[in-house]
C-alpha cells in the first residue's frame, strides 16, 4: 500500500470526533505500511463547489475545446479529484451526520468523482464500477443512535455512503460508528473510546 486518501468533512475542526477516529485509522495504516503517503483532503477547509448548471454543462461537454475558462476550470477540479481517488490504495472517509445525511461538502466531492465512463459505466447488465481493488474505511459520527432502535430508519448517512462507494466499484468497506455523542460528555467520551477500540481491533485482527 503506497497511497492513503483521507477525506474529512466535519465543520468542527479539531473538536471533530469523526476526524479524530479517521486520523487514528490513517496512523494504523501507515504503521502497517511504512512509507505510505497520506493525502488529507479537508472538505470543510477547502470545499469543492456544489453542483450547478455550469459544472453540469462543463462535465457533459463532448469536447473541451471552446469551453469558457470557468467551465474548463470545473473540469480540471473534477479530474484532479478523480485522479486522487484512483491513485489511492485505501480511502478513509470521515462524515458527521447532519440532518440525517451527509455534510453537503462531502456530497459535493462525490458529485465531482462520480462520472459516467470514468469511475463507472453502464453496460447491458447495468452499471459497473470502475474504481476497483481498493479498501475503504467509513467513519460516521452521530448525535443519536442510528445503528439500531427507533432511529435506524432515519439513517440516510451510512447506507448512502456505502451505496455511493459500491456504485463506483469500492465494495470492501469497513464502518466505524461513533454514536450518541449528543447525550452528554460522558456518553461522547464512551462513544469515542469504543470507536478507538473498534479501530484498534480491526488492525489487531488483520495482523493475527
Amino acid at each position: 500500500m503506497n497511497n492513503i486518501l483521507l477525506i474529512t468533512s466535519s465543520p468542527r475542526g479539531s473538536a471533530s470526533h469523526s476526524t479524530e477516529i479517521a486520523g487514528r485509522l490513517a496512523a494504523h495504516l501507515v504503521d502497517r505500511h511504512p512509507g505510505a503517503v497520506v493525502t488529507h483532503r479537508d472538505l470543510d477547509a477547502e470545499p469543492l463547489p456544489h453542483l450547478d448548471g455550469l459544472m453540469l454543462s462543463a462535465l457533459g461537454a463532448a469536447n473541451r475545446e471552446g469551453l469558457s475558462p470557468r467551465m474548463f476550470a470545473a473540469t480540471l477540479r473534477a479530474d484532479a479529484a478523480i485522479a486522487q481517488l484512483f491513485a489511492a490504495d485505501a480511502i478513509i472517509i470521515a462524515a458527521p451526520m447532519i440532518n440525517f445525511g451527509l455534510p453537503t461538502t462531502l456530497k459535493a466531492w462525490f458529485d465531482h468523482v462520480l462520472r459516467a465512463g470514468t469511475t463507472f459505466r453502464y453496460t447491458e447488465n447495468g452499471p459497473e464500477g470502475l474504481v476497483t481493488g481498493k479498501k475503504a474505511y467509513v467513519v460516521t459520527a452521530t448525535g443519536g443512535v442510528y445503528s439500531s432502535g427507533p432511529m435506524a430508519p432515519l439513517d440516510f448517512q451510512a447506507p448512502y455512503l456505502k451505496q455511493l462507494l459500491n456504485f463506483i466499484g469500492i465494495t470492501d468497506i469497513e464502518q466505524v460508528a461513533i454514536e450518541g455523542v449528543a447525550f452528554g460528555s460522558e456518553a461522547a467520551d464512551k462513544a469515542v473510546a469504543e470507536a478507538k477500540a473498534r479501530v484498534d481491533d480491526l488492525f489487531a485482527a488483520a495482523a493475527a
